[in-house]
């Protein structure tokens, strides 16, 4: 292909991608607010509301990212239907996913209601085990109704529109605030909650989302090929199972990679107040820098899943290339930004010296991890389009805490290497685990791509042998 042709159809793909990414980027940037706003409006109620909070937040939030990396087997599986053109399959297999968004609600919202046994086990002062346990079980009330959505949502990021959960995350955003303030203060004649109404606030939020995309997704003309709401369906265990086989590697993976920040937290609260909040601000940011990358993976998914399902493995390898050059693109950006104003960052989350010192060291190691972080995450996401999820897990669970945290904990906590050296020490792990995730996950890519492009070559062939072999048959 000429040099000019090629690039012309770089740019193409990269604003396709670009297209689909960025409302994904602003939804998960909302959804990431909605927590940032909770934080903030329990804290100014009292230490102990925002301690329940935090708390409980620890527990609901693993729990949802797991149930949602289970329903993302959704989204590949509709990609590839629409771009095969087989749009009456997708609504028998949407109808099929609800009934697994529903029974994983609500066994989650089950698994909350009853989590007093995990505050013991973590050891929760007396006084804050009723508070936390009243807000996880508001929250518990919506995890049916969020189930459902996320179901909803990865059906319309399957077939290419990504705009409604951009628009309801916004509005989830704004309409969680004033309902904050109404449950947390008691306004029109309800009791003061405190931290325990962003709870309820949480809930209704979730309830209100899976109402608005039920009823964009019912009324717009877009989705009406599919006949989601064509009929009703039982569930069916032949249907569901292939969902569940795809998409439990993917919480699985999910889970691993946001439990271990949890771990190093834990961890790290040895080490001082001040250390803490240090690493805290470090994470933070970072955390808000890796929705961009997180959002273009999401993307690659449902362009990899589309070009599958039009039969064209080629072009899902050219995706796939294209969004990590992005993500590398874009990792350059976030690094250099990083290093050259990295005490200017953690200056705008606190006026103290020593906290902007820890941080600012901690950017530095940030910086370094951003070329293998989106790498792993980009890869992820395109083998989910591939639905190869399985090994997937395998590397990153192998990768964090068979490497990342292992090595982590050596050089931070202990002396068998030289002097511990604190969080330093645990981010060099994290760098060391991105970075095995990375060139395991690129590797298993690149085998996927060619094992489809040879599986399509290799297709031709054996029809046209068993076309021979009926003609000398006869």
């Amino acid at each position: 292909m000429p040099a000019k042709a090629r690039a012309r159809r770089v740019r193409q793909e990269m604003q396709a991608l670009l297209v689909l990414a960025l409302p994904i980027m602003i939804a998960q940037v909302s959804h990431t607010a909605m927590g940032f706003v909770d934080t903030l409006m329990a804290g100014r109620v009292s230490p102990a509301d925002l301690a329940a909070v935090a708390l409980g937040n620890s527990i609901w939030v693993p729990v949802y990212l797991f149930m949602t990396g289970v329903l993302l087997a959704t989204t590949p599986n509709v990609a590839q239907r629409y771009g095969g053109g087989e749009l009456a399959q997708i609504g028998p297999l949407v109808r099929q996913a609800l009934w697994l968004g529903l029974g994983l609600g609500v066994g989650c919202a089950v698994l909350l209601w009853n989590a007093m046994p995990i505050l013991r086990w973590m050891d929760v002062a007396p006084a804050l085990l009723e508070p936390s346990m009243d807000y996880l079980r508001a929250v518990a009330v919506g995890f049916p109704a969020v189930a459902l959505y996320q179901v909803l949502r990865c059906f319309s990021d399957g077939l290419g529109r990504t705009r409604p959960s951009m628009v309801l995350g916004l509005l989830g955003l704004l309409l969680n605030i004033p309902l904050n303030y109404i449950f947390i203060y008691g306004k029109f004649g309800l009791p003061a909650m405190g931290g325990v109404g962003c709870g309820w606030a949480t809930a209704l939020v979730m309830i209100s989302m899976f109402g608005g995309m039920l009823f964009w997704v019912r009324r717009a003309g877009a989705y009406q090929a599919c006949g989601l709401f064509d009929r009703f369906e039982a569930p069916q265990g032949k249907a569901i199972m292939p969902l569940v086989s795809v998409g439990v590697p993917i919480g699985v993976a999910i889970f691993a990679e946001a439990s271990i920040f949890s771990v190093i937290a834990l961890l790290i609260g040895s080490l001082g107040a001040t250390v803490v909040a240090g690493h805290q601000i470090a994470l933070n940011f970072t955390s808000l820098v890796f929705m961009i990358p997180l959002s273009l993976a999401m993307a690659i998914t449902v362009r990899v899943g589309q070009a599958l399902g039009r039969g064209t493995p080629r072009e899902a390898r050219f995706i796939s290339a294209t969004g990590i050059g992005m993500a590398l693109l874009f990792a350059c950006l976030s690094a250099s930004a990083m290093l050259l104003w990295r005490d200017d960052i953690a200056r705008l989350y606190t006026p103290d010296p020593a906290v902007i010192a820890i941080a600012a060291s901690l950017f530095f190691y940030a910086a370094l991890f951003q070329l293998s972080d989106v790498v792993q995450v980009t890869a992820a996401g395109a083998l989910r389009g591939y639905q190869d999820t399985r090994v997937t897990m395998i590397f990153t669970l192998l990768a964090y805490w068979g490497i990342g945290l292992p090595i982590g904990y050596v050089l931070g906590l202990t002396d068998w290497l030289g002097e511990p050296s604190g969080p330093r020490g645990l981010w060099q792990g994290l760098i060391a685990g991105l970075s095995c995730a990375a060139i395991l996950l690129s590797v298993r890519l690149a085998r996927s791509a060619a094992r489809h492009i040879h599986h399509q070559r290799s297709a031709p062939l054996a029809a046209t042998s068993d076309l021979k072999r009926e003609q000398a048959g006869t």
